[in-house]
């Protein structure tokens, strides 16, 4: 069962009573059903309660905790016949990146994610999914084949950052995440990008040029995390909180922002708390916008990726240069 996190203590505590009760009822032999409904009832109405207006510090809570479904829990319970692929065919196997061949619904595809350990050696092996540049490599050896072989591709998005370290620096970080960025915009397959937990600057990126990009409910995207912001904007990164409600970074603000084209509900609580629920949504929504997808052209589908991230973002022209333009024709 899923730990419980510090705003849902109450919640922990009346199920804690209610358990009791049942306990009591079954080892006295005593019919306590009336009593465990009016709990029942009172813990359905409290849980609505706490789940219905999530701070952005709890969804962050949600998102950081270690009981989150990871890529490949996602991988093996919404695809079948998965086959793992590995390497970068350059420098070695990132296992911070996952990827393979896989079928939804019988439709073979490419598929491929951030993959952050489950317990501290799995962290330590995965690099806790922060990749290097041959993770970054490796996905993108997969998109190319996938491109080949007129495979769609899907992406699972769950990272704090690429890797920062002086190793990924010098086989060349920064350019492999460019690379991605500019050979996913030029695919002629469909891509849908997910962004299940963390979506941290580049290298959520390097996986985030799709056709469509959704977010899990509670799911954050940040060009830095909030603690880095605080520590930036008022040198403290206690404040990271504070710095969380001013980014925007939750699926809410983004979609909000257009910068994503759906939110995928999660079950009360989070997607820990029922991966089958959770999987069963995703899936049921991969399934509908590939079905729109492969109804495009290569070139329709490229189009299609161009106006997306050419459409993102505004900017204002100063009223005084308007007014300026309109009394020059020559400005004009």
């Amino acid at each position: 069962m899923a730990s419980e996190l510090p705003y849902e203590q109450p919640l922990a505590e009346l199920r804690g009573k209610i358990e009791e009760l049942k306990k009591f009822g079954q080892d006295k032999g005593i019919d306590f059903s009336d009593e465990i409904g009016r709990l029942e009832e009172r813990y359905a109405r409290l849980a609505q309660e706490v789940y219905a207006e999530l701070k952005v510090h709890e969804k962050i809570q949600i998102v950081k905790t270690p009981q989150r479904p990871t890529t490949i829990e996602y991988i093996q319970t919404i695809f079948t016949d998965f086959m793992e692929l590995h390497g970068d065919r350059l420098f070695g196997d990132d296992l911070a990146i996952i990827g393979g061949l896989a079928k939804l619904n019988g439709v073979p595809v490419t598929v491929m994610g951030h993959q952050k350990g489950k317990d501290t050696k799995d962290n330590i092996a995965r690099n806790f999914g922060m990749p290097h540049p041959e993770g970054f490599r490796k996905a993108l050896r997969l998109m190319r084949q996938a491109d080949k072989f007129r495979r769609p591709i899907i992406t699972f998005i769950d990272v704090t950052g690429a890797y920062p370290g002086a190793a990924a620096e010098e086989r060349g970080q920064s350019e492999a995440i460019a690379r991605n960025l500019m050979e996913m915009s030029a695919l002629g397959v469909p891509v849908i990008c997910v962004v299940i937990g963390e979506g941290g600057s580049g290298g959520a990126l390097a996986l985030g040029v799709g056709n469509r990009v959704l977010m899990l409910e509670h799911a954050i995207y940040s060009v830095i995390s909030p603690e880095g912001a605080a520590s930036i904007l008022f040198k403290d990164s206690a404040k990271a909180p504070q710095a969380a409600e001013a980014m925007k970074i939750t699926a809410q603000d983004i979609l909000q922002l257009k910068l994503i084209d759906e939110i995928v509900p999660e079950p009360p609580g989070g997607a820990h708390k029922n991966l089958e629920q959770q999987a069963a949504t995703l899936k049921s929504s991969l399934w509908s916008h590939l079905q729109e997808l492969q109804q495009l052209s290569s070139d329709e589908l490229r189009e299609d990726r161009y106006r997306k991230f050419r459409s993102f973002g505004a900017y204002r022209v100063p009223q005084r240069s308007l007014i300026s333009a309109q009394s020059d024709p020559a400005k004009g």
